[in-house]
């Protein structure tokens, strides 16, 4: 019996993953441990090992193919094994991937539509009439999972993420009407967005002839979404439809983290504001832990420690590396973490234990000249933080005089379901005390 490859979860909330390159073709032979395939996953490229040594059996997605994680992507023939006279053949994510037992020579008809064994068996053990199921299979084959999805629907017990059944209820869709393209044909997030999305196109209106780019032949350079670029637009889109945010401001006074800076720089020690906000940050949500949360359908995780994700923007778009246990380290380790992830970074040699798991998010853009502005939260955390360029501005002195000091606004983006209005200001007052007074950060 070959040997199904699964393509492995590399992260909680991980729910597909692009193939980007197969390393290993049909035929080859491989040893346990050699990857045979690159998939990229949460904005990281990462490698698909074979789990035993043998032949690879014909890949059942083509490269640039989204599939769901734990679902089957090839096949390995175990030293000695003799090839199946049926093969997969490659597959689009959202058709069905065959099983062990669907590679079998046997097929069953029903009402003339092809049925794969697997899924015969699972209708007679279940007194389901198959000429009353849509098979979801390449050429409308039914396939296990359609099988399945029929016997949980007539009690309504139908296979979702939580997720999923989160964002099914906010829109007001019914999991009934959903085609789950997950393991067993469980319904994942995607599903219920394409769902949602299944609306009757509008009739383009082309521009009129006199359209100055029409005249003058200019076209645009189209650019597909697709890697990086789509992860990013999907998981904020979701975020921002889904996690109702409220937004904060405050200016703070960098007179003291200035001072720190010029300090440390005397000698010669690197101290960046990134490196403060995050040791800052780690601090004050130890103190207001509804803030250093994540939220997964309806349940709320308070961490017991502060993963801070430093936003780090790059040509391709934008990736979030994870400064962990930043509660627990001294400001010198976190700025050697913030500098050696930002390189990996650049370098595009992140790996996912360097991108999950985190609990809290700052964006700084102050060196870009940015004032202020607003984030959207990176699910499924329930906050982020805004920090705006340095400003000098006279303010008016104990005596009424006007002095000049610098401050920098920051802007906090927090998830409304989870966290309330006092916790979130709250938390933004504690954090002016520390970064005003640096010195706390030692407490």
């Amino acid at each position: 019996m070959p040997i199904p490859i699964i393509l492995p979860k590399f992260g909680f909330t991980l729910e597909t993953a692009d193939i980007v390159q197969w390393l290993k073709q049909d035929g080859d032979t491989v040893r346990a441990g050699d990857p045979i395939c690159e998939v990229t996953t949460d904005k990281v490229n990462m490698e698909v090992e074979a789990p035993e040594s043998g032949t690879l059996m014909n890949p059942l997605y083509a490269a640039g193919a989204t599939v769901p994680v734990t679902e089957v992507i090839a096949y390995l023939l175990r030293p000695g094994e003799a090839r199946p006279s049926k093969l997969p053949t490659a597959a689009p994510a959202s058709e069905s991937v065959l099983t062990a037992a669907d590679i079998q020579p046997a097929t069953t008809e029903s009402a003339g539509t092809s049925v794969s064994p697997v899924a015969q068996r699972i209708a007679e053990a279940g007194n389901v009439d198959l000429s009353q199921i849509k098979g979801s299979g390449r050429n409308n084959r039914i396939v296990r999972r359609d099988v399945e999805g029929a016997l949980t629907r007539p009690d309504g017990k139908v296979r979702a993420t939580p997720a999923a059944r989160h964002l099914a209820k906010e829109a007001g869709i019914d999991l009934l009407t959903v085609s789950g393209s997950g393991p067993r044909g469980r319904i994942q997030s995607a599903d219920v967005e394409a769902a949602g999305q299944a609306v009757t196109p509008v009739e383009q209106v082309p521009p009129p002839a006199s359209s100055p780019l029409i005249l003058s032949g200019e076209q645009p350079r189209i650019v597909k979404m697709e890697g990086m670029r789509r992860t990013i637009a999907n998981r904020l889109q979701k975020s921002f439809q889904t996690a109702p945010h409220i937004f904060f401001d405050a200016a703070i006074d960098t007179g003291g983290i200035e001072k720190l800076r010029q300090s440390l720089k005397a000698r010669d020690e690197k101290l960046s504001v990134t490196t403060i906000l995050v040791k800052a940050c780690a601090g004050v949500l130890m103190r207001h832990p509804w803030l250093n949360a994540t939220l997964d359908g309806e349940e709320i995780a308070l961490w017991p420690t502060a993963n801070i994700g430093v936003a780090v923007a790059l040509e391709a778009g934008l990736v979030v590396p994870v400064v962990r246990n930043a509660d627990r380290l001294s400001m010198h380790a976190i700025q050697t973490s913030v500098d050696e992830l930002a390189k990996r970074a650049r370098e595009n040699t992140l790996k996912v234990p360097d991108m999950v798991d985190g609990t809290f998010t700052i964006s700084n853009l102050g060196m870009f000249g940015v004032d202020r502005f607003t984030a959207i939260i990176n699910p499924p955390q329930v906050a982020i933080l805004a920090v705006g360029r340095t400003q000098q501005q006279f303010v008016p002195d104990a005596n009424g005089q006007p002095v000049l000091r610098s401050f920098m606004t920051v802007t906090l983006s927090a998830d409304h379901r989870v966290v309330d209005g006092a916790q979130a200001a709250n938390f933004l007052q504690d954090l002016r005390t520390v970064l005003e007074e640096p010195a706390l950060l030692a407490w």
